[in-house]
């Protein structure tokens, strides 16, 4: 007696979604082409903030002074020009920060209590007690390194 095998036998219904046609190796090259610059840039992981990454940073600054008295700074204290006080449009509010005018190598130690400089092309604006104290009345504007002390009393917990 001879029992032929069992055979089982499916019946495949076609997919609702057409398979994409396989490209060719000139249309796949293109899109790599294409793609590899976007790549290339991307950073390898997010980065944080230049203020946040470096306690140091080098621009212009600009300095305000009287016209702005007793006005509301973006931390809600009013202006005081003879407080040792700068505008910044990062730092957290409250942040020493040693500004040093490479000029002269004259510092001062301020408090970010402001948003600014409104003007393109510099880092910060600084009171006008900070100014007579970094020797740029009459410049008004001046290269300038700032160092990150970290938060001032008044803001720590």
């Amino acid at each position: 007696m001879v029992v032929a095998p069992r055979v089982h036998y499916a019946i495949v219904e076609p997919s609702s979604t057409p398979l994409p046609e396989p490209q060719s190796p000139r249309r796949r090259r293109l899109a790599v082409l294409m793609l590899w610059p976007l790549v290339a840039l991307a950073p390898a992981r997010a980065q944080a903030p230049a203020a946040a990454r470096s306690h140091r940073l080098r621009g212009r600054v600009s300095w305000y002074g009287r016209r702005f008295a007793t006005r509301r700074t973006a931390s809600g204290e009013p202006f005081d020009p003879e407080a040792l006080t700068m505008a910044h449009r990062a730092l957290p509010f409250g942040t020493l920060v040693r500004v040093t005018n490479l000029r002269n190598r004259r510092s001062v130690v301020v408090r970010v209590n402001d948003r600014g400089p409104h003007t393109g092309g510099r880092i910060a604006d600084v009171s006008l007690a900070a100014a007579r104290a970094l020797g740029m009345l009459r410049s008004g504007v001046v290269e300038a390194r700032l160092d990150l002390l970290g938060p001032s009393d008044a803001t720590r917990p």
